[in-house]
């Protein structure tokens, strides 16, 4: 029996500590905010099935002491979306993270716009970070008739 016991221990496979185990508080954090793209090239959201996208444009632009009518808007080049991100453990301040920008609406695309300011808040409500610039796809396939790529 012990020499099965000791036979045995020689084949384990060695896991090291860190995947097993964590260190409490040491985790990422999930951060969320809705935000415009704008800049987009007749891609954007449709004014009649999307007048959320107008209100959000006319409400930063009123911040702006620009006065526009939601109902009014016509604009084919700005999206609303929900931007994403994981704030990583031990991050500083000033340091850049990775976000992800989704369609709320129903914008064909949002390549090639520019995210505006967009504040990131964590489960507790805290603003966390803040997200803003080019929107930039992280890779796409195309492909030709001929099935060529």
């Amino acid at each position: 029996m012990i020499l099965a016991f000791l036979l045995s221990a020689g084949t384990a496979n060695p896991a090291r500590i860190k995947d097993m185990a964590y260190f409490l508080g040491a985790r990422s954090n999930s951060l969320i905010g809705y935000g415009l793209v704008v800049g987009l090239k007749n891609t954007g959201d449709t004014t009649t099935n999307t007048l959320f996208t107008m209100t959000t444009l006319a409400n930063t632009l009123m911040n702006m002491g620009i006065f526009v009518d939601p109902t009014q808007a016509k604009v084919k080049n700005v999206a609303s979306v929900m931007v994403t991100a994981k704030l990583p453990p031990f991050a500083r301040t000033g340091a850049r993270i990775d976000v992800q920008a989704s369609s709320v609406g129903d914008a064909i695309s949002i390549e090639g716009g520019t995210l505006l300011m967009t504040p990131l808040k964590g489960p507790d409500g805290k603003v966390y970070a803040v997200a803003q610039g080019p929107v930039s796809t992280g890779g796409f396939s195309v492909s030709g008739a001929s099935g060529s790529s």
